[in-house]
């Protein structure tokens, strides 16, 4: 068995963490792949299992690893899926953040996450994502989100109008600081924020969400998933502002944005002592009252 490891730069409180990560692999006999400029990180921090190496872009991971993990937040986990992409390997995210929505282990759970793992006490959530077109190609090969893709103004306090279509037909004219079209997996993260609704993984929709819009009267939408969204922009600002989850570029306002579901899913792995409900629970504190407990 052979397991990936991807991590981004970190400080010395989490090395023991890490540690531990490499020292499952030993006692437990499993090949790892370390991605290589976190593997420069870490070579003369931790030490590593004599079993290791190196990958450094999707090409040199699909095909030659069972499993992902994810070492840090859930930002660092969203950096995974550049590199996974549509290859089905399954993700699993070992929390050294703060949250740790959908990098749900425990670092203190990482002994008895790996004998899980290997139990395969586990099952696959299918994630879907959201895909970006454009003329401009934006994004490149990269055109995908997991959790949002946000439209969102530059370079002054000047509101935008984003005119929304779905299939062709007119949904609304939004006065916004910009939008957020999130995924169920993405509605916890920034649209929950701005005042959207929580949505199951398996719900097959998306949702709308304004950012700080100056209409009393307009509120996050949920839509099917298999609709197409197209989005055109109307600002003073010539410059707008795209992000695909943590990946952003700036675009002229005359760039037109058509999402679609995109034509994969994203596997994560949940373990069987955890669920989607404790999670929210347990992460954002969703429904606690002191008289229930």
């Amino acid at each position: 068995m052979k397991f990936a490891i991807y991590g981004r730069e970190f400080n010395n409180s989490v090395l023991p963490y890490v540690q531990e990560v490499f020292d499952a692999l030993e006692r437990y006999d499993i090949e790892a792949l370390v991605y290589g400029n976190y593997h420069q990180f870490i070579k003369d921090k931790v030490k590593l299992t004599q079993n290791v190496s190196i990958f450094n872009n999707c090409a040199e991971l699909i095909g030659h690893a069972d499993v992902l993990i994810s070492l840090g937040g859930d930002g660092t986990l969203l950096d995974t899926l550049a590199l996974v992409r549509d290859s089905g390997i399954p993700i699993i995210g070992i929390n050294f953040g703060r949250l740790g929505f959908l990098a749900s282990i425990n670092k203190d759970d990482i002994s008895s996450a790996f004998e899980a793992l290997l139990q395969k006490e586990y099952t696959l959530d299918k994630r879907s994502l959201l895909s970006l077109e454009s003329k401009h190609n934006l994004f490149g090969e990269e055109n995908f989100a997991l959790n949002d893709i946000t439209v969102h103004r530059r370079d002054n306090t000047a509101m935008m109008i984003i005119h929304a279509y779905m299939n062709g037909d007119f949904i609304n004219s939004y006065w916004a600081d910009g939008l957020i079209i999130a995924t169920p997996t993405g509605s916890t993260a920034y649209s929950l924020s701005c005042g959207g609704p929580i949505i199951f993984p398996s719900s097959q929709n998306f949702v709308i969400t304004p950012i700080a819009p100056h209409n009393l009267n307009v509120r996050p939408v949920v839509v099917p998933d298999d609709v197409s969204l197209t989005f055109e922009i109307e600002a003073r600002s010539a410059k707008f502002l795209v992000s695909c989850d943590s990946r952003t570029e700036t675009v002229d306002r005359s760039v037109k944005i058509t999402l679609n579901k995109a034509n994969f899913y994203v596997n994560l792995i949940r373990l069987n002592n955890e669920s989607y409900l404790t999670t929210l629970r347990n992460k954002l504190l969703w429904g606690i009252d002191t008289r229930n407990y």
